[in-house]
C-alpha cells in the first residue's frame, strides 16, 4: 500500500511542481511581454482550466503525503512526507490567499482596452507569489521523492 501511495504522491507533487515551473519558465515571460490589454485577455484564457484543476491536484497530493507520514514504517520517511505535506499546504495557501485574489481582479476587468485610471498592473506581485509557490512545490517534490526512497 505504501508503494502505491508513494507513486500517487510523486505523480501529484510532480504535476504540481511541473505546472508551476512551466508557468514560471514560459508563461510568465510571455505575459510580461504583452501590452496590458492583451495580457488581461490572455490571463483570462489561461486560468480557465487550471483554476478548477490545480487545487484538486495540490490538495490531493497534500492528503497523500499526510497519509504516508502516518502510515510509513520508516521514521525518516514519515518526517520527509510530513514536511512535504506542509510545503504543499503552503502552495495551496499562497495560491488561495495571494494569487487567486489577483486572478479574480484581472478576470473582473470587462474591457481590457478601457482600464480604470487607478488600475495597477498585477503582474509583478503575481509573479513574486507564483515564484514562492513554485519553490515550495519543487521542494515538496524533492522531499516526497526522498521519502519514497526510504519507505
Amino acid at each position: 500500500m505504501d508503494a502505491l501511495l508513494g507513486v500517487a504522491v510523486l505523480l501529484g507533487s510532480g504535476v504540481t511542481a511541473g505546472v508551476l515551473f512551466a508557468v514560471a519558465l514560459s508563461v510568465l515571460p510571455a505575459l510580461f511581454a504583452m501590452e496590458t490589454a492583451t495580457y488581461v485577455y490572455a490571463h483570462k484564457l489561461l486560468g480557465r482550466n487550471w483554476d478548477p484543476t490545480m487545487p484538486v491536484v495540490v490538495l490531493t497530493s497534500t492528503v497523500l503525503a499526510l497519509a504516508l507520514a502516518v502510515l510509513a514504517d520508516a521514521a525518516p520517511a514519515r518526517v520527509l512526507f510530513a514536511l512535504a505535506a506542509v510545503l504543499l499546504l503552503g502552495v495551496s495557501a499562497v495560491s488561495h490567499l495571494c494569487n487567486v485574489p489577483i486572478n479574480r481582479r484581472v478576470k473582473a476587468v470587462e474591457d481590457p482596452t478601457a482600464l480604470p485610471a487607478d488600475w495597477q498592473d498585477p503582474r509583478p506581485v503575481w509573479r513574486r507569489w507564483h515564484l514562492l509557490r513554485t519553490a515550495l512545490a519543487v521542494l515538496a517534490l524533492c522531499l516526497n521523492a526522498a521519502a519514497v526512497t526510504v519507505l
